[in-house]
């Protein structure tokens, strides 16, 4: 859900498209029941909509990391449909986060890893899309590792896997150079805190005296809506998304290893990792050796804590730039020197 004082997520987006020749598709144009919330962000050159779905552009699905939702996504999501206007991006919010912690027809428990990955699976088979291209970030790589995963032998499709500063196994997650921000520890946190909450103050105050940055207790409200009869301003307020359900999902993505994935990959993937320079997750030598050794790549992105697409998004662009196209359609416009790069987004 929006936070409160802001358009909806499909609304703004349209605006923002509309601006530079591109579309957005919603989840709430459907008259049936979808399992997770979405929206489609399109090319100026490419044309699907949900009644006609004859033509199908090529699709890139991007999925947001634990805490996040499909906005974390968007600013990077439009800057590779502006640089590769044939192509469409699919952006969800993943089961117990966002809109689809709310939705009538919302996935139940268990919620994991791959219950998260089969959500995205029936979604796509629901829309009659097959992508090419599948990016997660950090928990959201996990969850398109799961994806092709489930296809054990062949996929129906080649497709083009890019996983964003996580590792196929052991989750050794700091926050920070200084270990702060675990996303575990902000989990149990936010869980502790009663609802609704008088303020959003009062919910940054808390997590800034547990020890956490102001960074992450800004974003952490913004995931706060006013309770049914509430005011936007004055509240008070509750939660958008479902955080027994995201406990569960993070214990999920701590104990999920994907590396015989790694090992004995299905026919028709391709599978690369990017690794921030200042990556919270530690990588290991060995764990970068191990993905090299399988036959895959890892690419360094410099200039880059853990929230690669915020961070260095022109250099994660660069990286993934060739899984669109031999060269982009179009020059990609670039945002000038000291323009907001998009919201914050977490784990």
């Amino acid at each position: 859900m929006p936070s409160a004082g802001l358009a909806s997520p499909s609304a703004s987006a349209a605006r923002s498209a509309a601006g530079a020749g591109l579309r957005s598709v919603s989840y709430d144009e459907l008259d049936v029941q979808t399992p997770l919330a979405y929206e489609l962000l399109q090319g100026p050159l490419a044309r699907w909509s949900h009644t006609d779905a004859t033509h199908v552009p090529p699709t890139a699905v991007l999925v947001h990391g634990i805490l996040g939702n499909r906005k974390n996504m968007s600013s990077f999501a439009k800057m590779l449909v502006e640089g590769f206007p044939s192509w469409q991006v699919l952006l969800v919010d993943l089961r117990c986060h966002g809109e689809s912690a709310a939705l009538p027809g919302r996935p139940e428990a268990p919620h994991s890893v791959a219950s998260a990955a089969t959500d995205i699976l029936a979604l796509l088979r629901q829309l009659k899309l097959f992508p090419r291209v599948l990016i997660g970030h950090s928990f959201g790589g996990k969850v398109v590792m799961s994806m092709v995963a489930q296809f054990p032998a062949r996929l129906p499709r080649p497709v083009q896997v890019w996983v964003l500063d996580s590792l196929p196994g052991q989750v050794r997650a700091g926050g920070g150079p200084d270990g702060a921000d675990h996303p575990g520890e902000l989990i149990a946190l936010l869980r502790g805190l009663a609802m609704p909450v008088a303020s959003r103050n009062a919910v940054m105050d808390a997590v800034l005296e547990a020890g956490f940055s102001p960074a992450i207790a800004r974003w952490v409200v913004t995931n706060l809506r006013p309770v049914p009869g509430g005011s936007p301003s004055a509240g008070p307020f509750s939660w958008t998304f479902d955080l027994d359900g995201i406990a569960d999902l993070y214990s999920s993505y701590e104990t999920t290893a994907l590396w015989p994935l790694l090992q004995q990959p299905p026919a028709g993937l391709s599978l690369d990792f990017v690794k921030a320079e200042r990556s919270t997750f530690r990588w290991g030598g060995a764990d970068e050796a191990a993905i090299r050794g399988a036959g895959h790549g890892v690419h360094l992105l410099p200039n880059s804590g853990h929230w690669v697409h915020t961070d260095n998004p022109l250099g994660l662009y660069d990286i993934l730039a060739p899984s669109f196209g031999a060269s982009p359609d179009l020059k990609q416009r670039r945002t000038p020197p000291g323009a907001p790069r998009g919201s914050t987004h977490y784990y």
